[in-house]
């Protein structure tokens, strides 16, 4: 059977290589693997260590041939209308959601004669349900570009198109949905249930425990998890679906055919309420094999169902291979399986502990065991996909996850006793609700410990984490244990790449870094220990609030000495309410110009430094620096009246004109005699009617910095600007191409 495995891990190699990179290829690879299939194949029969080879390239084979297929048959009808606008009618099958710009729904359209999963946005406030139809013109957007761009996070959902709303959409009433097309309704009772039943300030995360529904979790709460390494309890997975069996086989007596009649439904069940999530069609599909194996007295080996879990999911998408939430938790499995048992054991071992090593030792060491094998595979998917490693994982996962636990089964309890009797669940959801403030409360603690976690935005992290893994490998593979030392060479490199991470900025008499924040502005000023951020806001208010805190946090440091915020757009102001939650300032400076987000009412009470409204120009110094900000000439006047800071440090001069247009910009040059500068972080995201000539003319700028986001909306940076640049001959550097920027002086 553990020929099943290698084949199912040539499969996903396959299906990886095509989602990731260039599924273009694949013909031409099946012709060159087919070959080395049958070569292997050969050798194999007199060298049987290439056995296992030869099965992983007919895996490759079979991968590449059915994402082929996949691709360019069951897909071409959804590629075809990629950027058409068309009349189509898209049958709803989930509740509208509230976004940004209106709202947006999940539904199905037929396409020749083929059903595909499609997500629509829509523009106005639209309540849609399940069994809606929406019939109107709509411009489709195919998701899946065949590997050779960037890979999306709808294609892994098995969503292929997306939809916009072009006219008018008429929503009407369409047919009763079957059985499992309820379950929409069903999960949304359930929510219901929750809110009426457990306190406000618990049941957030109730309903993330419990569904994976994660919307009401503050953002001081979601960063806690990821700081502790906990953040998977809160996305449903495989964790939750054990839970669930161990509840299953607890009230079935233990009786292998009882167990199966219940926890199969059960399971498919809870898979439809969470939405059918990769990781927990994974474990669901490994929880069902175990109970089949159980009432056919058959062996259950662990290896085995993996790789026919993952095989099955593969076979119905095969890019589901691109599933974050499906990476980790094949990660997570896959240590869990190869090394639990081995340091379980190790840590178990009485010539080492002596008599410490009795029964209550044991559960302590399960639970590390497992905690580490997790760990081995899933902290660089972790680091690679969010930019975080935990370092105080393995304790918030000791302190926390024995409660999760009781708080999943306590949850799961009241709201079944409160859809009978209210009073009676809600009773009961006051008293688990201490279960969630406990795990609640140590999050919080754990998170706020000086580097509970460290971020890949520094080079040197990057670094130590190769080197931690080339260690591990040296550490496995040799015959001596040396664990005493493996740690103190874990630590001591560690204490270096943090180190060095740290001061590399001071090296610079004066640095500057643009955050790329997609279609928004986030940027640092440095000089002389010093550290000012000029605004905070992009495509995600949560995202640009991370990018900068992760950051800072990387150079160590943890508090600014001055904040400026230079206008009360959300682009330049959205991520700074969550930011002053992690990071705190001397300083905080805002515009005096009309708020009508109350961006200003609200922020000061995040900070318990100083806070400006300016409504004249200050000038801070310190050592050979000169901050200069420039305060608004009239408060109602919008982008025009943005904050403009001209940065003077060594021997290089910097100026910002934030989202000031032409207008403003000879404001500025009335009011202000400006240097010739070195560096010009160009206005408005480079909108055509923002650093004008007149401006150029004055500053005579050697680099134009420009703070953009990805094909965005307004077709910045407009060509008429950037031709304005070229021709004073500036070198320019784009965040939607060259990412982060940063200008040393």
């Amino acid at each position: 059977m553990r020929k099943l495995m290698w084949f199912t891990i040539g499969f996903s190699v396959a299906c990886a290589f095509c989602a990731y990179f260039a599924a273009e290829w694949t013909m031409s690879a099946i012709y060159v693997l087919l070959g080395l299939t049958i070569v292997t194949t050969v050798v194999s029969r007199w060298v049987k260590e290439l056995r296992f080879v030869a099965v992983i390239f007919i895996g490759i084979t079979a991968g590449l041939g059915w994402f082929h297929v996949y691709n360019n048959i069951y897909l071409q009808s959804a590629r075809e209308l990629d950027g058409q606008t068309v009349k189509y009618e898209v049958i709803v099958r989930d509740y509208s959601y509230d976004t940004d710009f209106g709202a947006a729904v999940d539904g199905e359209i037929f396409v020749d004669g083929r059903s595909y999963q499609v997500r629509v946005y829509l523009d106005g406030d639209y309540h849609v349900e399940p069994g809606n139809r929406l019939v109107g013109k709509f411009r489709f957007r195919f998701t899946s570009t065949d590997g050779s761009e960037e890979v999306v996070y709808h294609r892994s959902q098995g969503i292929f198109l997306l939809a916009y709303q072009e006219g008018n959409v008429v929503v009407e009433r369409f047919w009763s949905e079957p059985l499992i097309g309820k379950v929409p309704q069903w999960r949304s009772k359930l929510l219901d249930v929750i809110d009426e039943i457990f306190p406000e300030d618990v049941s957030g995360f109730c309903k993330a425990l419990l569904l994976g529904d994660s919307d009401e979790l503050d953002y001081e709460t979601s960063t806690a998890f990821t700081l502790c390494g906990i953040r998977h309890v809160v996305a449903v997975s495989g964790l939750h679906v054990s839970m669930l069996f161990g509840l299953i086989y607890l009230l079935s007596a233990r009786k292998r055919v009882l167990t199966a009649i219940i926890g199969i439904p059960v399971l498919v069940l809870f898979s439809a309420l969470v939405g059918f999530t990769p990781s927990v069609v994974r474990a669901s599909i490994l929880q069902i094999l175990m109970m089949l194996a159980m009432l056919f007295e058959r062996e259950y080996d662990q290896p085995t169902a993996l790789s026919f879990a993952a095989l099955v999911m593969q076979v119905v998408n095969p890019l589901v291979v691109a599933s974050v939430s499906l990476q980790l938790s094949f990660g997570c499995m896959t240590g869990i399986a190869m090394l639990s048992q081995r340091i379980k054991e190790w840590l178990l071992d009485k010539k080492r502990l002596g008599h410490f090593a009795s029964r209550w030792a044991k559960p302590l060491a399960s639970s590390l065991a497992v905690s580490l094998s997790a760990m081995v595979f899933t902290t660089p998917l972790v680091a690679i996909h969010f930019g975080v490693v935990s370092l105080i994982s393995v304790v918030s996962n000791l302190l926390i996850l024995w409660m999760i636990t009781l708080a999943f089964y306590g949850i799961l309890l009241s709201c079944l006793v409160g859809s009978i009797a209210t009073t009676a669940g809600v009773w009961l959801g006051s008293i688990f609700a201490w279960t969630v403030r406990y795990i609640l409360g140590i999050s919080k603690v754990l998170a706020a410990f000086p580097l509970a976690a460290v971020y890949t935005q520094s080079g040197f992290i990057v670094a130590w984490l190769v080197f931690a893994y080339v260690l591990l490998g040296i550490y496995i593979l040799s015959t001596k244990k040396p664990a005493g030392l493996f740690a103190a060479l874990m630590t001591i490199s560690l204490g270096v790449c943090l180190l060095c991470s740290w001061m590399e900025p001071l090296l610079d008499s004066c640095r500057v870094t643009m955050l790329d924040v997609g279609q928004g502005q986030a940027i640092l000023l440095q000089s002389s220990g010093k550290t000012y951020l000029v605004d905070c806001g992009g495509d995600y208010d949560e995202e640009a609030a991370d990018i900068t805190a992760e950051t800072l946090l990387s150079q160590g440091i943890c508090r600014l000495d001055g904040v400026i915020l230079t206008h009360y757009d959300r682009d330049h102001s959205g991520g700074m309410q969550y930011l002053l939650t992690r990071i705190g300032t001397e300083l905080l400076i805002m515009p005096a110009l009309e708020d009508e987000n109350l961006v200003a009412q609200n922020l000061p009470g995040l900070t318990d430094g100083a806070v400006m409204i300016l409504d004249e120009d200050i000038q801070i110094t310190y050592e050979d620096t000169i901050l200069t900000i420039f305060a608004p000439e009239h408060d109602n006047l919008g982008n025009e009246g943005s904050i403009c800071v001209l940065f003077q440090a060594g021997n290089s001069d910097i100026l910002i004109t934030s989202d000031r247009g032409i207008a403003g910009e000879r404001i500025l040059l009335h009011e202000h005699v400006l240097p010739k500068v070195d560096l010009l972080v160009v206005g408005h995201h480079g909108s055509k009617n923002s650093t004008s000539q007149e401006l150029l003319d004055a500053i005579e700028p050697t680099y134009a910095f420009i703070s953009v986001g990805e094909d965005n909306f307004y077709g910045h940076p407009a060509q008429e600007l950037l031709k304005r640049l070229l021709d004073m001959g500036c070198v320019i550097y784009r965040t939607d191409e060259d990412g982060t920027i940063v200008y040393r002086g």
